[in-house]
């Protein structure tokens, strides 16, 4: 008599332990944007980064069909925000702790070209920038202090 055939499903892979990163891309916004403001501003913050810091771009992707996507970052975007005096305080130590950083401040606003941008920053010294947002990378404990008193974006 013969046995009947049965089909086992294949033993799944193990799934690999979590990727830890032993570094952090965060940004901090200003708690008075507008909503649209915070979107904007989160995506202008860190669009340099990948080009400055190329090691915090992962793979691209590709779905099913073949069809090819552009990588992303490898890692996620922590977002805060704080009040002016805190961001203002934020800015400060990324800029003396020499991590990469980009900033955003309010004449960004009313300027409609990446020539413009530069220029306004470049009109105004460090330490009297309106920061509506600043982007920082680096080691975990450094982002973190620098990220000190701003809370996570709602």
């Amino acid at each position: 008599m013969n046995a009947p055939h049965t089909t086992q499903a294949p033993t799944p892979e193990p799934t690999p332990d979590p990727i830890r990163f032993d570094t952090k891309i965060a940004v901090v916004l200003r708690e008075d944007l507008e909503p649209w403001q915070r979107l904007n501003v989160t995506a202008f913050l860190v669009s340099g980064l990948g080009t400055t810091v190329p090691e915090v771009i992962g793979e691209p992707y590709e779905d099913a069909d073949g069809t090819p996507y552009m990588p992303m970052f490898r890692q996620p975007v922590l977002v805060f925000e704080a009040t002016k005096e805190t961001l203002k305080t934020a800015h400060g130590r990324a800029v003396s702790r020499s991590l990469p950083c980009s900033v955003f401040t309010s004449d960004l606003f009313a300027t409609g070209n990446d020539r413009d941008n530069r220029a306004a920053v470049r009109a105004v010294g460090a330490g009297e920038l309106d920061v509506v947002g600043v982007a920082v990378y680096g080691p975990k404990n450094a982002v973190d202090k620098v990220v000190k008193g701003a809370r996570m974006h709602p």
